[in-house]
């Protein structure tokens, strides 16, 4: 059965955090494909998963991020798309049982359409090849992610619309302009929502960006402007080089998670992580919201206690 994404969320769900960052902490290099440890070492990937779901996520994403042909084929491995997309979201499936959802995620190409760079039609193509295969491999819905440009998100939801039939949330990151309220290609939170709604997206939202203290801000615009579902995955802070070369992310898990109120209370109907988050993020958050919101499961919240 199809998941009903609006009903699903009439009570606050807790998301999972960041996969890059935790792979590269059980020795992921630098600069190399995420999804090709879905067959090389996916017992790496099958940690993270787990990790999140007994940290207390009711919702855990994929390792399949860079899963479409033209990331892949910067690894040799564009061939390989429907493959390593299908195989990312049966390791997440397998560690979610049946209590726990999988959304799989599908990023950007890494083109820019208004450049001329690729053919539109080309987009839509790749995305409904993942799409397709992300569905085989068991998703309960997708989540098309990190997103800076409106016209390659708008191509990539018909792909997945294409693909399969699954519910799709569109999530941008925001972190420019004056109030970091914009992406870098400067399209802001209500382009988003009409772009969603035209489409007609299962859900719209934020991720990535600079740190939760902006997605609230972010998370109210959105939440005026839509009764869409709102989905709310802020990085722990703005990155910065640590020890090594390793990036580092400066909001550990209390003060990230003491953010997750106020995104509650902004409009945000799932609520997580992105880059330098961890299981320990996701636990804070979980506790805290089992603390303040008006419900003793799990910090889950009825939609009349939304705004």
């Amino acid at each position: 059965m199809t998941l009903n994404l609006r009903e699903f969320t009439r009570e606050v769900r807790i998301l999972d955090g960041a996969w890059g960052t935790e792979l590269q902490r059980r020795g992921l290099p630098a600069g190399a494909s995420p999804e090709l440890w879905n067959r090389e070492n996916p017992g790496a990937v099958d940690a993270v998963a787990r990790s999140y779901v007994e940290a207390g996520s009711e919702i855990i994403l994929t390792n399949t991020f860079g899963a479409n042909r033209y990331v892949l084929a910067k690894y040799n491995a564009a061939e390989r798309t429907k493959e390593l997309a299908e195989a990312g979201v049966a390791i997440s499936r397998s560690a979610a049982g049946t209590a726990v959802k999988v959304f799989a995620s599908a990023g950007p190409t890494g083109n820019i359409v208004m450049m001329g760079d690729v053919d539109p039609d080309a987009i839509v193509e790749a995305y409904a090849e993942t799409a397709a295969a992300l569905a085989r491999g068991g998703a309960d819905a997708i989540v098309l992610e990190t997103f800076n440009d409106l016209e390659e998100l708008s191509l990539a939801f018909r792909g997945v619309k294409d693909g399969c039939d699954l519910p799709i949330v569109v999530s941008m990151s925001f972190a420019a302009g004056p109030d970091g309220t914009a992406t870098i290609m400067g399209n802001r939170p209500e382009d988003l929502v009409r772009m969603a709604e035209d489409c007609g997206a299962d859900a719209v939202g934020a991720n990535c960006g600079i740190g939760p203290d902006t997605y609230v801000r972010v998370a109210r615009r959105l939440g005026s402007a839509t009764s869409l579902p709102i989905w709310i995955k802020p990085n722990a802070g703005s990155p910065q080089m640590g020890p090594n070369g390793m990036t580092q992310f400066p909001i550990g898990p209390q003060e990230f998670a003491s953010y997750a109120p106020q995104l509650v209370e902004s409009g945000a109907r799932c609520v997580g992580g992105c880059c330098g988050t961890t299981p320990d993020h996701v636990r804070a958050i979980v506790a805290i919201l089992r603390n303040t919101l008006p419900s003793s499961s799990g910090g889950h919240v009825d939609e009349e206690h939304r705004r």
